[in-house]
């Protein structure tokens, strides 16, 4: 019997080892990948190499590392390919914005750069990562502050509109600033959201299945069920109306609309919330200038009048612009204009890259974040209870979602929203919230492995 425990043992220590060498082995890539952008991005704009930024990018990959290492303490077990994505896509990030900075002739070394900021913001963020899978030993324990989780993504959401601390100089009230800082809240108001839901889902699923009668083939919930989806509408209506951010409130209303329908899995929830979200979309669009000015815009973009009026479609066009100048296979690194386009370093960063690394570089970028949101969804898949099921799930299209909402409007797919791209844009606050994601779901990967091994065969 002490001989079968022990080679149960033996097996679960060699799957533990096994999955952080490889870990390690796609983590050596990434740094290979990241540090050749760099140096073709320095030879294509100077023709020299710069050591400081070498240095710093250094730093952040040393912070990887010990993410690695903590992983192989604390989290074993825990799904080997998220933290190289995330350290690659990263990476590519910084060293397009690195390149931006290299063409833009106000970066002089008096103040900080783009590029060195957001290298700051990166080890600032996967050091709070650390810090969560340290802390957060087991993600059950997440679930019994469901409903404080869902009050702090309701003041976060609201700290923009508080006067004297929201930033009203931009053009939608989603930013706080807090002395020299300029903070997102509602980027770590979709952590809490996606938690909140997925605790009160698990607690009212079955209120949720129940059905009263079929309509034109879908099952339609009872009248006293549809008050969770009605109230989430209004909110998301509301943050579109008080901060003039659309591509927030389509986050937040995508990513409940997925979790309901994994909980339930009833289309009917779906389609009734895709209607409610349209309906009201199309009021605001009649009664208020703002959006149907940006649906003009997308809509229109070489109108000459749409073109050349502030906040009007120049951007957009730029960027169109610098992706069919990328073709297949780009301009290379340091040898396209990207920076032609305004900001470039955070709204349309994917169009920079597809300029200088042509559809194909898109499409590796694209395949990455892919295989990250299919890991996700596999360790929702995975979960051995329903709570850990939804938050991978959630956790993961928050991810894919605003992929989707970026990409989407860059290539006028959809209208133009003031969403980042996660891990590659610029900004602060995206990073610390997508490096939490990946903590959490590193976390409840090796939660998911652990009960495996632990249940009887």
């Amino acid at each position: 019997m002490s001989q079968t425990t022990a080679d149960r043992r033996g097996v679960r220590e060699a799957t533990g080892q096994g999955l952080r060498n490889m870990e390690l082995g796609f983590l050596v890539f990434a740094y290979i990948v990241v540090l050749g952008a760099l140096l073709q991005v320095q030879f294509g704009v100077e023709g020299s190499f710069d050591t400081q930024v070498l240095t710093l990018v250094g730093g952040v990959m040393a912070l990887t590392l010990a993410m690695h290492l903590v992983l192989r303490f604390r989290a074993p077990r825990a799904d080997p390919f998220l933290l190289p994505i995330a350290t690659t896509i990263n990476g590519i990030g910084i060293a397009m914005i690195y390149r931006l900075d290299l063409a833009d002739p106000r970066v002089d070394g008096s103040s900080m750069s783009s590029s060195t900021a957001q290298i700051i913001y990166t080890g600032l963020a996967v050091v709070i990562g650390i810090g969560v899978l340290v802390l957060l030993r087991n993600h059950r324990v997440l679930q019994r502050y469901t409903y404080l989780f869902g009050l702090s993504a309701l003041a976060l959401l609201l700290l923009p509109l508080i006067p004297g601390l929201g930033v009203a100089e931009a053009n939608a009230r989603v930013w706080i600033s807090v002395g020299p800082f300029n903070f997102q809240p509602g980027e770590i108001a979709k952590i809490a959201l996606a938690i909140f839901f997925a605790g009160y889902l698990v607690t009212a699923r079955d209120s949720l299945s129940m059905v009263s009668r079929r309509f034109l083939g879908m099952r339609l919930p009872r009248m006293r069920d549809l008050g969770p989806i009605v109230v989430v509408w209004a909110v998301c209506m509301g943050i579109l109306v008080l901060q003039r951010d659309l591509g927030t409130a389509l986050l937040y209303y995508g990513l409940f609309l997925v979790m309901i329908f994994v909980a339930t899995g009833r289309v009917s929830w779906v389609i009734i919330g895709a209607l409610l979200f349209a309906a009201g979309g199309a009021v605001l669009a009649s009664s208020w200038g703002y959006v149907q000015f940006r649906i003009d815009a997308w809509l229109n973009p070489l109108d000459p009048e749409l073109y050349e009026a502030v906040g009007g479609s120049y951007q957009l066009v730029q960027g169109l612009f610098g992706l069919a100048n990328g073709g297949l296979i780009g301009t290379g690194l340091g040898q396209g204009r990207p920076d032609i386009t305004p900001l470039a370093e955070s709204d349309f960063i994917v169009a920079a890259l597809g300029e200088e690394l042509g559809l194909a570089g898109l499409f590796a970028l694209l395949a990455l974040y892919f295989i990250l949101v299919a890991r996700g969804l596999r360790i929702g898949h995975s979960g051995g209870d329903d709570f850990g099921r939804l938050l991978a799930t959630g956790l993961s299209f928050v991810i894919a979602i605003q992929v989707f909402i970026v990409v989407g409007g860059v290539t006028r797919v959809i209208p133009l929203t003031g969403l980042t791209t996660p891990f590659l844009a610029a900004g602060g606050s995206s990073l610390l919230a997508n490096w939490i994601i990946v903590a959490i779901l590193l976390r409840l990967s090796d939660t998911v492995r652990a009960d495996a091994e632990r249940s009887p065969a």
